[in-house]
């Protein structure tokens, strides 16, 4: 990635991934979490997330197989997953509080 820069066009996004603009146009329709902001001239400006993206998108389809329907369904399970704790980690997480309000009326005492 080039330093200090914030928006990249489809162009250098093209040359840094290896993928050619139609690609990334197509997956632009075909996975929601894919969407670079547009400049007032219509053109569209690329942050380091949709680059990160497309990353993980090209990896899942090109490296691991998945079909576009397949990549769609693993990338919305894990940022599912980034979003909330599983059933566990909120068990953990209460005992864990419950632990410390101990410890905090322990020290009252």
């Amino acid at each position: 990635m080039i330093k200090g820069k914030l928006y990249y066009s489809i162009t250098e996004v093209s040359e840094l991934t290896g993928l050619r603009p139609h690609i990334l146009r197509y997956w632009e329709t075909e996975f929601p979490t894919l969407r670079p902001k547009k400049n007032r001239a219509g053109n569209r400006a690329y942050r380091q997330k949709d680059i990160d993206m497309i990353l993980l998108i090209k990896k899942l389809l090109y490296e691991e197989g998945y079909t576009i329907d397949g990549a769609r369904r693993k990338i919305k399970a894990m940022r599912g997953r980034s979003k909330k704790p599983e059933r566990g980690d909120r068990e953990l997480l209460e005992e864990i509080y419950k632990g410390i309000k101990e410890i905090l009326s322990i020290m009252k005492e």
